[in-house]
C-alpha cells in the first residue's frame, strides 16, 4: 500500500483529498504545518507528497527545495494560484507536477497513480542496471540515479526523464515542442515553458558552468542537443 503525505493547512480540502485517495486504497497522512511537513517528508516514510504552497511557518516552495536535497519521491504541488509564474516557481523548486485547487477528485487520483507508477518503474531493481555514461556523467536508468564525477545529484522524475531521453538520443536537436510532447504527454494542462525550466535545473546539477554547458547545448532558434562526446 502506497503512503501519501498531504501537507495542507485547509483541513476541509485536506480531508476531501484524503477521502478520495483512501477510497483508492492509499494510506494517507495529513500535516497542516509547513516545518512539520518537511520533517515528515525527510523521514522517507512516504511514497508521494501532495504539497500546498501557502502554509504556516514554511512555504511549500521552501519545503520542496529543501526536500529535494535528500529525497526523489514524486511531489505534486497543489495550489489555488493559477498564474504561469507560480507553476514555473513550483517546477524550479523540484516539483514533479502542479495542479490548481479547481481540480476534480478523479484528476487528482489519476495524477497520483500515474506518478507512483512511473516512479515504481524507474526504481525497480528486478533487471540488470541500464547505465548511460558520458565522461563524468553517469545515468543509472534502472536505479533512477544520476552521478556527476562520482557525486550523486538528486533529480525529480521529470528532470530524470528529460535528461535520460536527451542522453539516449545524442547529437540530435529536439525542439521544445518535441520534448514537451515526449516527456509531458500525460499532462494536457502543461505548457512548453516547462521544458526551459527543467533544462535550466538539469544544467545546474550536471554542468560545471551552466552558462557554457558541456552536455546539453542550446541550438538557438531550434531547441536542445545532447553532446555525445565532450
Amino acid at each position: 500500500m502506497s503512503k501519501i503525505l498531504i501537507v495542507e493547512d485547509e483541513l476541509e480540502i485536506a480531508e476531501l483529498e484524503k477521502d478520495y485517495l483512501e477510497k483508492e486504497g492509499f494510506e494517507v497522512t495529513i500535516e497542516g504545518d509547513g516545518k512539520k511537513g518537511l520533517e515528515k517528508i525527510l523521514t522517507k516514510e512516504f511514497d508521494l507528497v501532495l504539497l500546498d504552497i501557502m502554509l504556516p511557518n514554511m512555504s511549500g516552495l521552501e519545503i520542496c527545495r529543501e526536500a529535494r536535497k535528500n529525497v526523489n519521491i514524486p511531489i505534486i504541488m497543489v495550489s489555488a494560484r493559477k498564474e504561469e509564474n507560480d507553476k514555473v516557481k513550483g517546477l524550479e523548486c523540484g516539483a514533479d507536477d502542479y495542479i490548481t485547487k479547481s481540480f476534480s477528485p478523479s484528476e487528482l487520483v489519476a495524477r497520483v497513480k500515474a506518478h507512483l507508477q512511473r516512479y515504481d518503474r524507474l526504481v525497480s531493481g528486478n533487471l540488470e542496471n541500464d547505465i548511460i555514461e558520458v565522461k563524468g556523467l553517469r545515468i543509472d536508468k534502472t536505479a533512477h540515479r544520476v552521478f556527476v564525477d562520482g557525486v550523486e545529484k538528486i533529480f525529480t522524475n521529470k528532470e530524470f526523464d528529460l535528461l535520460t531521453f536527451l542522453a539516449q538520443n545524442p547529437n540530435r536537436v529536439f525542439t521544445k515542442e518535441e520534448l514537451f510532447k515526449t516527456i509531458w504527454e500525460m499532462d494536457p494542462s502543461g505548457d512548453i515553458a516547462t521544458v526551459t525550466v527543467h533544462i535550466k535545473k538539469i544544467r545546474e546539477k550536471v554542468e560545471t558552468d551552466s552558462q557554457n554547458p558541456d552536455y546539453i547545448e542550446t541550438i538557438w532558434g531550434k531547441g536542445y542537443r545532447f553532446k555525445a562526446q565532450v
